[in-house]
């Protein structure tokens, strides 16, 4: 048997790849040291045959094609008008170039070729899988094509899966793996608010602090399908993939179909270990290392202050307020172009407002850089409103399925970006604000759901919908190299790798309730790193839950992300703009650290959450706690700190909130202290 070995600091993956036969994954575990060690493990892996199973064992493969003949988990199913559906991609070359391994494949019967593209990132022990189909034959109908399917360890019964909702992103479920299958599936045309596509899975004893885990992560922002099979032999496979309307992919002759991509680490030592790696991915080999050497500038996003009923004279107010306290960005939101008053008109006419801003908007933008603040504003690209110039104009420029009503979605509908002439549209629009005004920051906004995705030749267009919006994003920073994007989908709505390759932070929620804010932001940290999540200060009586918060808990829960404020600062009391003001200072006293440092999660009761962020050198660390409820105890739980140096004494210091004080005696930190 033909093996290739990736070895990353802590990890090993060997694949099979014997010519003639199909590609599989035979190992992903602790590094293993020299090739007659994989060898061993090969050895390992054989299972002894047993009666009511096929007279030979049926490997798996990479691919789970029909042809293998397993019955169980399918990952790559396609066909020609009904022909052509078993294919079996059997090995032809296999390369290892460094530290990545390129496998071709191919099925003569069914015309069909197959590439893997394997890399370990060995620094942070993250491996990418990445795949392409080319078509040799006639036209091909493909209804469904994982990435890559991976074998699990058995004794990973746990499974660890997130859902959620609008303002109720990222919640996380742990539970006992199911014989058969566990699936996910989302049709919205977008990451989704209720399906982050990811995946841990992972022994029951493993914790944040100890014991095995392999997380995947499908790095694609439009439609896709997680499935993990626990067969009758006891095997298990976990495959990831785009998920397509019928009919939707057709390949055609000579053409090469890419699937996207899916990331994944495998660890022995805990899920906080799992969530580093990811994280440092991000930041290493994701997200673009100029923005990435940038502070993260403290936002402060007009939204929830004004919402349309925008106002020059105002707008200054506001930004010689957020400026006095020492923001750094100043981000226009939505209302500033067209007939945009409300929610159901202008929504495509992106054009500068002569009613709002009769000078356009050069007043208000050089008040703001005047202040040294950068500016940023709001655009929502891909939706248009009925009554807008650009409907009446091209009404067939929207997604639809032909004789079928819209699905009324925020007074909206999806235009169909993937035409030439729209994406062109949209450009030219977007393209004339950035280089009319000295604008350094772009949220790019996507408030509703792809109900219908037809296009104009009564296709599905939604695999190609995102594709076009990766294209329209490329285009604009080729032409902006240096304005940031944030991806914003109603808030989480559209939140992954994918997207993060061309944005350089996300809208984590529309909930800006610091409470909900604490476990959001949690859930996303298993994948992303806290730079990447907008995180808020909203107003005392939160505007999507009514709850009335300190402004203690929301700006101590803001300063745990990319802090920015979303808060009429023309009414807040003085006393709480002072301590708002005290919570920027620390923030970006710390950001280095936030940003840069280690995450730890604790494992506390669930009335509480904390995590601790250790910097690289172990010399420093912020502790954040938060108590969700009130202590059912008298006294509360004794907290024990991970990623600190056991042989270094660290003094404590409470930094947040600033001046507060005990209400009995001894004060721990003070006896501490001496």
């Amino acid at each position: 048997m033909d093996l290739l070995k990736l070895d990353g600091q802590t990890t090993s993956l060997i694949i099979g790849c014997r010519v003639g036969a199909p590609p599989h994954c035979l190992y992903w575990g602790s590094k293993i040291l020299g090739d007659e060690s994989a060898l061993d493990v090969a050895a390992l892996t054989t299972r002894q045959g047993a009666h009511g199973v096929a007279d030979e064992a049926i490997p798996a493969s990479l691919a789970m094609e029909y042809g293998l003949g397993l019955s169980g988990p399918s990952g790559f199913s396609a066909h020609r008008n009904g022909r052509d559906w078993g294919s079996l991609f059997n090995v032809q070359s296999a390369a290892l170039r460094g530290n990545s391994i390129k496998i071709e494949c191919a099925d003569e019967r069914t015309a069909l070729r197959l590439t893997y593209d394997i890399e370990m990132y060995a620094d942070c022990d993250v491996v990418t899988f990445r795949s392409s189909i080319t078509n040799e034959g006639a036209v091909l109908t493909i209804d469904e094509a994982m990435t890559v399917t991976l074998p699990i360890p058995q004794h990973f019964s746990d499974l660890i899966g997130f859902s959620g909702r609008w303002t109720k992103e990222f919640e996380t479920h742990r539970f006992n793996r199911p014989i058969g299958s566990w699936l996910r599936e989302n049709r919205k045309g977008r990451t989704s608010h209720d399906s982050f596509p990811a995946m841990i899975l992972c022994a029951p004893e493993t914790s944040e602090a100890h014991g095995e885990a392999i997380g995947l992560h499908f790095a694609w922002s439009g439609n896709h399908r997680l499935r993990v099979d626990t067969i009758s032999d006891g095997r298990c496979f976990a495959g990831l993939g785009a998920l397509f309307f019928p009919g939707e992919m057709s390949v055609a002759p000579g053409e090469t179909f890419a699937l996207p991509a899916v990331v994944g680490s495998y660890v022995s030592d805990g899920l906080n270990r799992l969530s580093q790696n990811f994280q440092a991915h991000v930041r290493c080999s994701i997200l673009s290392p100029a923005m990435r050497a940038k502070p993260r500038p403290v936002h402060y996003n007009i939204w929830e202050a004004v919402y349309f009923d925008h106002d020059t004279e105002r707008l200054k107010a506001l930004a010689t307020r957020a400026a006095a306290l020492g923001v750094e960005r100043f981000v226009l939101d939505d209302g500033w172009f067209g007939a945009r008053r409300d929610d159901r008109a202008g929504l495509g006419d992106w054009d500068v407002s002569p009613d709002v801003y009769p000078e356009g908007l050069g007043p208000l933008i050089d008040h703001v850089v005047g202040l040294g603040m950068e500016m940023g504003i709001w655009f929502e690209p891909e939706m248009v409103n009925p009554d807008s110039d650009l409907f009446r104009a091209h009404p067939d420029w929207v997604q639809e399925i032909d004789g079928l009503p819209q699905i009324p979605f925020r007074n909206q509908n999806v235009l169909d970006i993937s035409r030439p002439e729209v994406a062109a549209y949209l450009f030219e629009k977007i393209d004339a604000i950035l280089s009319e005004y000295p604008i350094s920051y772009v949220k790019w906004d996507m408030n509703r759901d792809l109900s219908h995705p037809g296009g104009q030749d009564g296709k599905a267009v939604g695999h190609a919908h995102t594709l076009a919006l990766y294209d329209l994003l490329d285009r604009i920073r080729a032409k902006h190299p240096t304005v940031e994007i944030e991806s914003c989908a109603s808030g989480g709505g559209r939140i992954d790798y994918g997207v993060l390759a061309r944005a350089d932070r996300v809208w984590t929620s529309d909930c800006n309730d610091a409470i909900d804010r604490q476990s959001i932001q949690r859930g996303a940290s298993h994948f992303l790193p806290l730079e990447v999540l907008g995180a808020h200060v909203g107003p005392g009586i939160c505007h999507q839950t009514g709850r009335r918060l300190s402004m203690a808990m929301r700006a101590g829960t803001a300063i745990m992300g990319h802090m920015g404020l979303e808060l009429n600062l023309l009414k807040e009391p003085e006393a709480e703009l002072e301590q708002l003001q005290q919570a920027i200072a620390l923030y970006k006293a710390n950001r280095h650290l936030l940003h840069h440092g280690r995450l730890f999660r604790l494992s506390l009761p669930p009335h509480m959450l904390a995590s601790i962020i250790v910097a690289e050198d172990q010399s420093e660390a912020l502790l954040s706690i938060a108590y969700l409820t009130t202590e059912p105890n008298v006294l509360p739980p004794v907290l024990k700190l991970m990623g600190l140096t056991p042989d270094t004494r660290y003094q404590l210091e409470l930094v947040w909130p600033q001046g507060w004080q005990p209400v009995m005696s001894p004060d721990v930190l003070n006896a501490l202290e001496t």
